[in-house]
């Protein structure tokens, strides 16, 4: 039974399958990430760039300088260099414009070294003297506008406007005279702001081409298993409103390396769901045809298929447990083993209603006999199977459960005569209720450990099943909280 927990697996693991990666198919997985999750994003990247970007070195600033008494005295600030960023308050907001992130009251440390040197009239010799110094910046404004478009079905992001602006900065000498304190503050303050402004401006616009270079190197198809892959191509341009970024993906399956996508599938537009993406960070919505891509995938590649040789109740599989409902196949292998040899007769029907996925597996049961070590295929029945799954997401897990619907089943051919199809479908039913389901429903029970990506999980989610699509509203939350 293998394979049942594998496909059942699938099924439930395929709403988390997002990744960022044009066509002219429709999209059939759509994420909507709020403003919330536009924040939460945006802090990520600030604080990775607080760290990141420090320590940055700042080319050296020489000037010449009158001090009074003095006379001209030359100035050199060297191994200026920039050791840590801190942002106090920030925004991002979307739009018609693009995506705008804007720093307010930021402020910056910087450290250097100094170097002074005069001659003078009064002495035939170079005065000379030198020191380190501390910077303070406060104040500082950073204002980032982003263009998020879809090349070739990955995203393309670039940088539309990045401005830095420095209110205000402070001086500590260390070394020197402090009578020339007042002199280099004079003299470089200007020099030093503009200096962090280029500096931050470039240093942020090279961290944007770095992400924007990992966005498109990203695959357009992943790997699911070594029989099937996503296509994880980008349907036209993101869309920007005022309180959300909305991306949609092709996200059907086909077979792994496949150079084309079945495109027969088209879904419903409209999707709407009970949770509100003003609410959580992020909400994905998947379509009925994702699963039925998946399921076709895997039928074509001949895998809906498992043997059935051992139940708790082994007994069932003797044919001395038959003699009373089959008595034929007792008369004729007394006392032998049976295997069931159980296959998918054709692509499952798959269906999202309201808070559960329905499915319907048509079976073909091929009833074989162990006689003498030789495999004798004895007869062949149909089944149709139909069953609903729920669904509901527990801390860093998936769980669920499985109910048997509706089961039917019919003689396809036989080799033992006459078989009285409705004593052998209470058998198998029971088998189903009694073997089959509770051993879905235990590892459903166990639930299905849910992928984290670079320490974030997803956190207070909540799944949402109706009108063919699949809808999963989350936060994120670092794997520390859980």
């Amino acid at each position: 039974m293998a394979y049942g927990n594998i496909f059942l697996r699938l099924l439930f693991l395929l709403i988390f399958f997002h990744a960022l990666v044009q066509s002219d198919e429709e999209g059939h997985i759509k994420v909507d990430i709020s403003n919330k999750g536009l924040d939460f994003l945006k802090d990520m990247l600030i604080e990775e760039a607080e760290s990141s970007f420090v320590p940055l070195e700042l080319p050296e600033i020489e000037k010449s300088v009158k001090i009074p008494v003095v006379g001209k005295v030359k100035i050199v600030l060297s191994n200026i260099t920039i050791q840590r960023v801190h942002v106090i308050n920030s925004t991002v907001k979307t739009g018609d414009t693009g995506i705008v992130i804007s720093v307010y009251g930021g402020s910056a440390n910087l450290s250097m070294n100094w170097k002074y040197s005069y001659s003078t009239w009064l002495l035939p010799i170079t005065i000379s003297d030198e020191g380190s110094a501390t910077v303070e910046v406060e104040g500082m404004e950073i204002g980032l506008t982003l263009s998020l478009k879809t090349l070739q079905g990955s995203l393309k992001l670039s940088v539309l406007e990045c401005g830095c602006y420095v209110k205000a900065i402070s001086i500590d000498l260390d070394g020197g005279e402090s009578w020339l304190y007042q002199g280099v503050v004079g003299a470089f303050e200007g020099k030093i702001s503009s200096a962090v402004e280029d500096a931050m401006s470039k240093k942020i616009k090279d961290g944007i081409v770095n992400l924007a270079s990992l966005l498109e190197s990203l695959p357009k198809e992943v790997p699911i298993t070594d029989i099937a892959a996503l296509n994880v191509t980008f349907i036209g341009d993101p869309e920007l409103t005022e309180t959300e970024l909305d991306l949609e993906i092709n996200g059907l399956f086909s077979a792994k390396n496949d150079d084309v996508v079945s495109n027969h599938y088209h879904r419903m537009l409209g999707a709407s769901s009970s949770c509100n993406t003003e609410d959580r960070m992020v909400r994905i919505s998947l379509h009925e045809d994702v699963l039925k891509s998946a399921s076709s995938v895997y039928f074509e590649a001949g895998k809906m298929h498992w043997i059935i040789d051992e139940v708790p109740d082994q007994s069932l599989l003797n044919t001395t447990e038959w003699r009373f409902i089959v008595p034929q196949l007792y008369k004729m292998y007394p006392n032998d083993n049976i295997i069931l040899n159980m296959s998918v007769s054709s692509p499952p029907i798959i269906e999202i209603r309201k808070q559960q996925i329905h499915a319907t597996i048509p079976i073909d049961m091929v009833v074989d006999v162990l006689s003498a070590d030789e495999v004798i295929s004895v007869a062949c029945i149909s089944m149709s199977i139909s069953a609903s799954i729920s669904a509901e997401i527990s801390r860093n897990g998936l769980t669920g459960s499985i109910k048997l619907d509706d089961f039917t089943m019919s003689l396809k051919w036989s080799k033992i005569g006459y078989l009285h199809m409705l004593l052998i479908e209470t058998v198998i039913s029971s088998m189903l209720k009694t073997v089959l389901v509770p051993y879905v429903n235990l590892q459903l029970w166990k639930g299905f450990h849910l992928p984290s990506f670079h320490g974030y999980k997803l956190g207070n989610a909540q799944i949402f099943c109706s009108d063919s699509w699949i809808f999963v509203c989350s936060d994120l939350a670092s794997n520390e909280q859980f």
